[in-house]
């Protein structure tokens, strides 16, 4: 079946700036943030940008990244018709070897992109962390008619060196493009992402691949091979957080960056979420005024107040100076800013508002019906208490019996 797109993750570095991390694994399989791996970040983003069929290419010691993948059904991208699938490099009967660059480990697998007979292919590296979507690099390609576009993200201009530079005209145009310079012309740095018109890309990596001379690399050969011919290539400006994981420090700066009140890369994002073979959900999260006392913590939690003898269910939040005592919190449930919950149940998704009280002690005459509650504050599914509310131990809370509370009753 025809596919719009088919996307190339270039999964097989060795990454040796990583030292023993990579001894037994390609650097795409090293672990990241808590419960992720490197390649969950591109395959995600794949996922996120509604692209269907991935070609997973493989070289270094691959056997951990294989095991990894599987199906792909972690990713949902186990599909009858696409899905994602581990190209290694392998034997013909006239020939065989290992993938000599980046160029050459695509027009190796020409065969596989052939069969989706695609416009467009979607070329990326896996071994970087960033969220991004890949339907508006599209559409910018086809917006601009061109035969390749490349994702740049400014740099600081000192740091500029490090990076492949693409320089660019005042319409976004690629006029030349320089291969860590010593001296930039301009801070747009490739990401390695590319999107190229599938059969001129086909045709330049056939020439490619017949010169002895070429490297067979994107940087080195293709891309300046393309901008010789006159081809029109623009340079996709994307804003928004990308790391190149491939050293040591880069990496342990990369995990740092998910730390904090306000994270630089959010992992507890459900509009873009990040797959992993792993369960579903981001580790949890506590920041550094939070306190957490013989409780049950799990997964996409975050505590930012106290935490004592509770239950806290799967992406349930703790705002700063709440204290939650003797509870149970069920999945996606909010406690807001400088709250008290006493022993109390809190439903799913419910979000308790800044200042709210919940099981506090009766007033003198008032009374609750808990004949099924006790002593216990029960707070229903869905419902969202608003700031400044005082809820009574026992008492019953549901969006019809919500009024009540706001009004500074209590059940008769």
């Amino acid at each position: 079946m025809k596919k719009k797109i088919v996307c190339m993750l270039l999964a097989g570095g060795q990454g040796s700036r990583l030292g023993i991390l990579t001894s037994n694994m390609a650097k795409p399989a090293v672990p990241f943030g808590g419960k992720y791996r490197i390649i969950d970040f591109p395959l995600s983003n794949c996922v996120n940008s509604d692209i269907d069929t991935v070609g997973v290419l493989t070289q270094y010691r691959p056997l951990a990244l294989n095991a990894y993948l599987g199906t792909g059904q972690h990713w949902d991208l186990d599909r009858s018709n696409g899905g994602v699938f581990v190209l290694p490099p392998y034997m013909t009967e006239k020939s065989g070897r290992w993938y000599s660059g980046t160029a050459n480990a695509i027009w190796q697998n020409r065969e596989f992109i052939d069969q989706y007979d695609p416009d467009y292919v979607l070329i990326l590296s896996g071994d970087h962390i960033y969220k991004m979507d890949y339907t508006k690099m599209l559409k910018y390609h086809v917006a601009h008619e061109a035969a390749a576009t490349i994702a740049v993200l400014k740099v600081p201009m000192e740091e500029a060196h490090r990076f492949g530079i693409m320089n660019t005209d005042a319409e976004g145009n690629i006029v030349s493009f320089e291969e860590k310079p010593k001296n930039p012309k301009s801070n747009n740095a490739s990401m390695g992402i590319y999107i190229f018109n599938w059969k001129l890309l086909r045709d330049y990596m056939e020439r490619d691949d017949n010169d002895p001379s070429s490297e067979n690399d994107f940087g080195k050969n293709i891309i300046p091979s393309m901008l010789n011919a006159g081809e029109k290539m623009v340079a996709y400006p994307f804003e928004g957080y990308w790391k190149d994981v491939g050293t040591i420090q880069s990496l342990w700066e990369a995990n740092m960056d998910l730390l904090g009140k306000e994270p630089i890369l959010d992992l507890n994002d459900p509009a873009w979420r990040i797959y992993t073979r792993n369960p579903v959900m981001p580790p949890h999260y506590t920041d550094a005024n939070a306190s957490i006392t013989n409780s049950l913590v799990t997964e996409g939690c975050v505590v930012r107040g106290t935490v004592q003898n509770t239950v806290l269910f799967c992406g349930a939040k703790v705002g700063a100076e709440a204290q939650v005592l003797d509870s149970v919190i069920f999945p996606n449930a909010v406690i807001g800013n400088n709250c008290s919950v006493k022993k109390a149940i809190i439903g799913e998704n419910a979000v308790i508002g800044d200042n709210v009280q919940i099981g506090v002690p009766l007033r003198e005459g008032e009374t609750v019906d808990n004949r099924l509650t006790g002593d216990i504050a029960l707070i229903g599914i869905d419902v969202k208490v608003p700031a400044g509310t005082v809820i009574p131990s026992g008492a019953v809370v549901t969006a019809e019996t919500l009024d009540h509370f706001i009004n500074g009753g209590a059940e008769a």
